[in-house]
């Protein structure tokens, strides 16, 4: 047994056994979650990746929050981790193609799973964790950290409590700028193997937001989209003779406005630059090369069982950073929006960073003056939803919620079927029924509208 950083007169009879697979950037939150914040309650007993070097860059993590060092194992030897370690709970913060065989073979040992959104890329991955997680009983937490943000919060609030009535539509556009898009086109992420593209990586979060802001489940997709900014052409339509493989050995870097020098940040340099030679991983590849495969202009049109329709739209190569979203409903009209501040991943700038006065929520009656209601706010993280979001995780008692922000395998499978069934829709045109993917989808346990309160859901039993 580790030992434990607090005194023995303090024992908690509640603490748990966590594992984390999968030690990129992301996992750092949930590490020192664990080991700072809420040790009081919560272990970390093993830690897991492909990469050995990020593995021993994990260890000492623990070692400088000053907490007991735990092992380290290869991704290769993950089913022997959970032989010797026996976690309760496996943190997985793969890459998304890879969430799936860790969830399951975590919850066919008797853990309950943690994973990072989108839960995994395709509809037959989607499929094999729901049905493990019905034959096993064990608990599935996706964490959807942008429901926690107050004014996306504050944004529930206003359609549970009827402000504008029931919904008939909503206008939802999310717009990316030129170093938080471009990211996506650097990394991993830029084949669609990989990450489902950014229909499946990034835009799971705001179909999320919109289920869980609806109450609803979707039923539809149709959807269009173009990759036309970061390509080989574009490149060229900038004055360069690239694309190149990557940045550090790029002859025109001091050319290019997409460079980025992974020397600059020790976050990137730690985990990713000194760790190349293990696994010949490039963080810094160039954003116009041939190979990409996702697109960086989508558009999807999705209907709900409630009979509401969402029109979205993603752009991966913005002047600016942030969203908005529009709620039309038969009392009048709900407008939010968000301007965020430059996000890089993995460097030391705040996810959901907003600038000032970047935050707008108005009512707009359907008689009368429209009004402007001031928003919710907190620090840290996706606007401060990362701590509530841990909060809800790690504590042996986490406090009533009537938003029901904590999300299961049930909300990860709506999130991620609408971006499944929009990739479908590229490739063949038509009009995608999410039924046809998985079958019927379990209705997710979101709080309902008040025109929903006659089919309550039960809710989740949180990991």
């Amino acid at each position: 047994m580790s030992v434990s950083p607090f005194p023995s007169s303090a024992p908690s009879p509640h603490r748990r056994r966590y594992a984390i697979v999968g030690l990129g950037s992301r996992h750092e939150l949930y590490q020192d979650g664990i080991e700072k914040t809420h040790a009081r309650w919560a272990e970390l007993v093993a830690v897991c990746d492909s990469n050995p070097g990020r593995v021993d860059l994990a260890r000492r993590r623990s070692a400088q929050n000053g907490a007991h060092v735990p092992p380290g194992y290869a991704a290769l030897d993950f089913a022997l981790m959970l032989q010797e370690r026996r976690p309760d709970v496996v943190i997985v913060t793969t890459s998304d193609s890879s969430h799936h065989d860790y969830l399951i073979r975590a919850m066919e040992a008797g853990c309950d799973v943690i994973t990072e959104k989108p839960m995994t890329t395709d509809a037959e991955k989607c499929h094999q964790i729901l049905e493990t997680r019905r034959r096993t009983g064990r608990h599935c937490r996706v964490t959807f950290n942008y429901r926690y943000s107050p004014p996306r919060s504050q944004v529930k609030e206003l359609l549970m409590s009827g402000e504008i009535g029931e919904v008939l539509s909503v206008d939802f556009h999310w717009l990316l700028n030129t170093h938080h898009g471009a990211d996506y086109f650097r990394r991993w992420h830029a084949h669609k193997k990989n990450s489902g593209g950014l229909f499946v990586h990034k835009a799971t979060h705001h179909f999320d937001l919109v289920n869980w802001w609806l109450g609803a489940v979707p039923v539809s997709v149709v959807a269009t989209g173009k990759r036309e900014f970061y390509t080989p052409a574009m490149a060229r339509r900038m004055g360069l003779s690239g694309p190149h493989q990557r940045c550090r050995t790029c002859p025109e870097k001091d050319r290019c406005g997409f460079y980025m020098n992974l020397e600059a940040s020790p976050g990137l340099k730690s985990l990713y630059l000194d760790n190349e030679s293990h696994d010949g991983y490039w963080r810094d590849r160039c954003v116009f090369r041939p190979d990409i495969d996702i697109e960086d202009t989508m558009n999807a049109l999705v209907t709900y069982d409630t009979g509401a329709t969402l029109s979205y739209s993603l752009n991966a190569f913005n002047a600016w950073e942030g969203y908005t979203v529009a709620f039309n409903g038969t009392k009048g009209r709900l407008e939010h929006s968000i301007v965020e501040s430059v996000y890089l991943n993995g460097t030391e700038t705040v996810q959901g960073g907003v600038v000032e006065d970047g935050v707008k929520i108005r009512v707009i009656p359907l008689r009368g003056s429209g009004y402007d209601i001031e928003p919710w706010s907190a620090e840290g993280d996706h606007g401060g939803g990362d701590r509530l979001m841990l909060e809800d995780i790690f504590l042996p008692v986490p406090a009533p919620d009537k938003y029901l922000r904590a999300a299961d395998e049930r909300a990860g499978a709506c999130s991620i079927l609408v971006g499944i069934a929009a990739n479908r829709s590229l490739e063949t045109g038509a009009i995608v029924q999410v039924s046809d993917l998985v079958g019927a989808l379990p209705q997710p346990d979101y709080a309902p509208m008040p025109s929903r309160q006659e089919s309550l859901p039960m809710p989740m039993r949180p990991v």
